[in-house]
Order: C-alpha cells, then structure tokens, then sequence
C-alpha cells in the first residue's frame, strides 16, 4: 500500500473493513477500557447474592452522594425503613430488588469513577513513567493486493507526557485534540509512522 494510500484512507479498500479506523477513535476507545478497568477491578468484589456483597453495596449508595437516586433510578421504591434493613444486613431484598441494588451500585461507582478524571490521569502518567501503548495496524486483507504493506506488525511504544491532554480530550469528546494526541505519539515509531495512522486496535497497558 503507497503512502499516498494511508493519506488517502479507503482509496485501495482499507475501509472495507469497518474495524479499521482512525488512530484517535482507537485511543479514545483503549482509554474507555481503561476506566472500565478502574470501575471494575476497584469494585465491590462480593457477589450481591452473598450477605457482604450486599451490605457492602448498600453502605457504598448510602454514604455517597447520589446514593438514594442511584436506587430510584434503578427501579428501587420500598420505604427508609426497608432500606435501613438492607444496609445493616437484617433483611434480604427480593430478587428484582437485589439486581436493581447491583445496577444502582456499579451505576453510580461509574458515575463516580467519571467524575474524578485526575485519578485516570495518574493512573497513566504513572508517577512519570507512562504508559505502554500497544498498535495493531490495519487487517489489510480486504486491501487491494498490490497495495498491501505485509510488513507491518503490532508495535509497543512507552508514552509519556500525553496523558493529561488524552484525559481532558476524552472527557470534553475533542476528537481533533485525540487526533493531534495520536500523531504525536507515532511520530515515535520509525519512517512508517505513518501507516500507523489508521489502525485495527490500540491497547493500553494500564
């Protein structure tokens, strides 16, 4: 595939795949991994199912702002009484509650998670050190065959001093600024930086 190709993306058929895409959808993607991560893995491992599980969900939602309309909002509508008992573990909801407690909980923690985009920040920044970005090219099979770059390979680069921008990109939806974001950081790669403009896949080791 020429340069003129990855300059003019879809020209020889890259864009007969759709999971093809620009490097900055790609980034804004990894870096919704990320936080998905940080919800999770920071979460409430106990089952609700399990009495843990739901007195630790229930004093989460009760100590948290946000807390009594997460459960609204989830579809909970039973008296302060019951929710008292919930919290303190001497009365176990019904099934349909238990999910709406489970779904007003991870809700929320999300909600939470969103609202404090420092934490992603350090969390990438990693105390100066960054973090490793990992670049699946293209899938060429649906390009043309004489346009084809058989050389290209997964490349890992170690990216610092972005983040913070990355962060307040995502946040705000600034596709330009991602799309800026993401030339700066394969200008780090070799002369075929640029075929690394488009890309099947970016994971971030964080």
């Amino acid at each position: 595939m020429s340069t003129d190709g990855w300059k003019n993306f879809g020209r020889y058929g890259a864009d007969r795949d759709p999971g093809n895409i620009h490097g900055n959808i790609a980034l804004g993607r990894a870096l919704e991994d990320v936080l998905e991560r940080m919800i999770i893995e920071g979460g409430i491992k106990s089952p609700p199912s399990t009495r843990r599980g739901l007195t630790a969900r229930m004093r989460y939602l009760m100590t948290h702002k946000g807390g009594p309309a997460a459960l609204a909002d989830a579809g909970v509508t039973v008296t302060p009484a019951t929710i008292r008992a919930w919290t303190k573990g001497t009365q176990r909801p019904r099934p349909v509650n238990l999910e709406a407690i489970d779904t007003a909980y991870w809700n929320l923690r999300a909600a939470n998670v969103l609202a404090k985009p420092a934490v992603l920040k350090a969390h990438l920044n990693n105390n100066g050190r960054g973090t490793k970005v990992e670049i699946h090219p293209i899938n060429q099979d649906v390009v043309d065959e004489p346009r084809r770059r058989d050389n290209l390979r997964v490349r890992t680069i170690q990216v610092r001093y972005v983040w913070d921008d990355a962060v307040d990109a995502l946040t705000n939806g600034d596709a330009d600024t991602l799309a800026d974001i993401w030339d700066d950081i394969i200008a780090d790669l070799d002369s075929d930086y640029g075929a690394y403009t488009y890309v099947s896949h970016i994971g971030l080791g964080a």
